[in-house]
């Protein structure tokens, strides 16, 4: 209307005519965000400038403490203390982008399994895993690296690590992908915390679908996982308080010496003052001359089934291998009734077939 009598008028008498508000005729729409585009950079006390994304993992190490229940504003004090020049609005965007406001929370589908006993009985290796994520400090490069491990319960060992600048659903996933080739996790039952990384729904799927008990701990009860706090424990004043790290590969180096020590030299009270290597051993040593007993005795000529062999042949020894490889078995301990073959498609790693014949 203002446009087709434009030129008889002027524009200002003609929306008044119409109670059209000038600012509304001259508007014209546009695509993105309004106003100036928003900083990548956060400048510190000390001159220096670092990304927003530094910035967001301070901010997830100040919520990550224990009972921590911060909304934007006490996040922009923590962040002051900590040598940053940022206001609340700036922190408010920060937190909102990345899904860190309080209230804004992870919603899965289906009920967790919570966990029913505190302290776990375990009877043999993998029957029992914990699982949780310790930060640990590297001084050469200002920030928190995340260490998630998972140990077995019955023999202490540590199973698989990984030290990352964050650990995600997926990264969850792998390892325990990892672990299913290594080990085999069909009917294991894990325990862990209720962190993003755990509760997601497609851990969660993947966890049923490999036929895996998972247990989650009560909120603000870490005892409930205390096999793998104890850990952090040890690792915290035999490691982390004794040496200052000066990169993420020395940080790696550091603890990848420490859990080869832990899980072969260093002994534990809790399982009768041997090395978790040494129970993890002599369980198998065990479960494999009971498990040659018990088909010598009832299968007569038959075969000895489910021993898997990774086709190792020694001078008198023979590497068999029911649930967790890198055992030995002796020939000699094999009764001489016994003959059969173990065909290459069972084998791990090797496309022989291997012959066993007593007498």
């Amino acid at each position: 209307m203002v446009k087709l009598y434009q030129g008889k008028a002027t524009v200002s008498e003609l929306c008044t005519w119409i109670m059209l508000p000038r600012s509304n005729f001259y508007y014209q729409p546009h695509d993105g965000r309004r106003g100036f585009a928003t900083s990548t950079l956060t400048q510190k006390t000390n001159g220096d400038w670092v990304s927003n994304q530094t910035v967001v993992e301070s901010i997830k190490e100040i919520l990550g403490g224990e009972f921590v229940c911060y909304g934007y504003q006490k996040v922009t004090v923590e962040l002051k203390k900590a040598h940053y020049k940022i206001n609340h609005k700036k922190v408010y965007r920060l937190m909102d982008e990345n899904n860190l406001l309080l209230g804004k929370i992870i919603r899965t589908s289906g009920k967790r399994q919570w966990v029913k006993y505190r302290k776990i009985v375990a009877t043999r290796p993998m029957e029992y895993l914990c699982l949780d994520i310790k930060y640990v400090w590297v001084q050469g490069e200002g920030r928190y690296y995340f260490l998630l491990t998972i140990l077995d319960v019955y023999t202490r060992k540590k199973l698989l690590w990984i030290l990352q600048r964050s650990v995600r659903k997926m990264d969850v996933i792998r390892m325990f992908m990892q672990l299913d080739k290594t080990y085999g996790i069909k009917g294991v039952n894990i325990r862990n915390d209720n962190g993003s990384q755990f509760i997601a729904n497609q851990v969660r799927e993947f966890l049923r679908q490999s036929e895996v008990n998972q247990e989650f701990t009560h909120i603000a009860t870490p005892q409930e996982n205390a096999y793998i706090e104890a850990y952090h424990s040890l690792l915290q004043k035999e490691v982390i308080d004794r040496f200052e790290f000066e990169s993420y590969y020395e940080t790696k180096l550091t603890i990848t010496a420490y859990v080869n020590f832990y899980n072969n030299r260093r002994i534990h009270r809790g399982i009768q003052f041997k090395t978790p290597q040494q129970v993890w051993d002599e369980y198998q040593t065990t479960n494999l001359a009971t498990c040659a007993k018990a088909e010598a005795g009832s299968a007569g000529e038959q075969p000895a089934r489910n021993m898997l062999t990774d086709g190792n042949i020694q001078e008198g020894v023979q590497t068999l291998t029911p649930s967790i490889p890198n055992q030995k078995i002796f020939l000699s301990t094999i009764p001489q009734k016994i003959s059969h073959s173990v065909e290459s498609n069972d084998l791990y790693s090797s496309d022989k077939t291997v012959q066993l014949t007593g007498g």
